[in-house]
């Protein structure tokens, strides 16, 4: 792993559902992790959707293993990089060797 190359931060957010004090849940996202990271831009693909054809923006963040990432659920986390929004898709563990945490991402379209 190439310390030098963690050149971007970024925020790890988890899903959570909030109660006000209504009884009201309401979905949100909330900070949990922020880090340095490497980003590798893997190559974009395709997906029919609907009839059209929509173009996908992959990316892997390579990040320093951290206790509180190991049981992580790619489901109910998101990362956000300045103002653009990555959905996990999935997380290596890179060999279980808990030196680092690899997250394969897809950008958010707004």
């Amino acid at each position: 792993m190439n310390i030098a190359a963690m050149n971007v931060r970024l925020t790890i957010q988890k899903h959570e559902v909030i109660k006000d004090k209504y009884g009201n849940h309401t979905n949100t996202w909330t900070d949990f992790y922020t880090c340095w990271a490497t980003p590798v831009q893997s190559g974009g693909s395709e997906k029919l959707e609907a009839g059209t054809t929509t173009s996908i923006d992959a990316i892997d963040f390579t990040v320093r293993y951290a206790k509180c990432l190991e049981d992580l659920d790619s489901t109910k986390i998101r990362i956000r990089l300045g103002n653009a929004i990555y959905n996990v898709t999935a997380i290596d563990p890179m060999g279980f060797k808990k030196r680092s945490l690899k997250f394969k991402c897809e950008k958010v379209k707004r």
